[in-house]
């Protein structure tokens, strides 16, 4: 990270550490995206040396472990500027020339079945040898679609709920280090803001994160979901940026669940075979 992004690293922060700012709050200061923080700052003239200060020491040591990536930047996803509430930034390590690649999102519920788990292998197995796996490194679908990726020697990009140097759940660490390393990791989480708040208010992220991962992705894959998985972000962020939509057909076996039906009847693809996706780059 040169000196002009980590000047813009903690400009970001700073707007990011006002009380009560949110990820739609933040996007309106902004002006949707359009403008960088540095230069919201400057507009505004509101810049507070004491804070900005105690931010530059919290940081400085945890910056050099990542990058940044800013919607100036020809390589920052057009995806993430056409989402609700765009930030125009991302935090990351690894190969952003994955995002160039076809990449189709494997989501689903944290507590996968063992049908689920055995769904999610196949799947990721039968999807073309080219394809890069997004997931989110929850528990369950995600893990399993990550893992298995991995194993047949796939790219993938996982997008976390977190800042981009956490780890949650503590038991993907290794996971997370191997796509870091070899693959791609993304996060929007700001790192000085997230240290300060509550449990509660940080679960506020994983929805959000959902969000991302259909912006970079040319399609989502539902593997199985409850009625109130955070899956349904995803699915909603789908249909607001006109993603393909793809959902198993157990999904639409399952009598317990609606959502599928809700789904197909907004334009989403019942899967009964892998020939049902299908993915094309614009």
């Amino acid at each position: 990270m040169n000196t002009k992004e980590y000047k813009e690293l903690l400009a970001y922060e700073f707007l990011w550490s006002k009380e009560n700012s949110t990820l739609k709050k933040m996007s309106l200061t902004l002006n949707n995206g359009s403008l960088l923080a540095s230069e919201k700052l400057k507009e505004e003239m509101f810049f507070d040396d004491a804070e900005l200060y105690e931010i530059d020491n919290a940081l400085k040591e945890r910056a050099k472990a990542f990058s940044v990536l800013f919607k100036n930047d020809e390589r920052f996803p057009k995806g993430l500027l056409n989402v609700k509430y765009p930030l125009g930034m991302f935090y990351y390590k690894g190969n952003l020339d994955l995002l160039k690649n076809v990449c189709v999102s494997v989501v689903g519920s944290r507590h996968v079945s063992p049908k689920g788990k055995i769904r999610t292998e196949k799947l990721i197995k039968e999807l073309h040898s080219n394809t890069t796996i997004v997931s989110g490194l929850a528990k369950g679908v995600d893990t399993a679609a990550l893992t298995t990726a991995i194993s047949l020697g796939k790219k993938v990009i996982g997008v976390i709920g977190t800042p981009i140097d956490h780890y949650y759940p503590k038991e993907n660490k290794e996971l997370q280090d191997e796509i870091a390393t070899n693959h791609l990791l993304i996060s929007q989480v700001p790192l000085y803001k997230y240290d300060k708040q509550s449990f509660v208010t940080k679960k506020l992220y994983f929805p959000e994160r959902n969000v991302v991962m259909a912006a970079i992705s040319d399609a989502t894959i539902i593997v199985e979901a409850s009625e109130t998985s955070g899956t349904h972000s995803q699915a909603k962020a789908c249909f607001d940026l006109e993603k393909k939509l793809f959902i198993l057909n157990s999904c639409f076996e399952n009598h317990e669940i609606t959502w599928p039906t809700k789904y197909l009847e907004k334009g989403a693809v019942r899967v009964r075979a892998i020939t049902d996706i299908k993915i094309l780059k614009d």
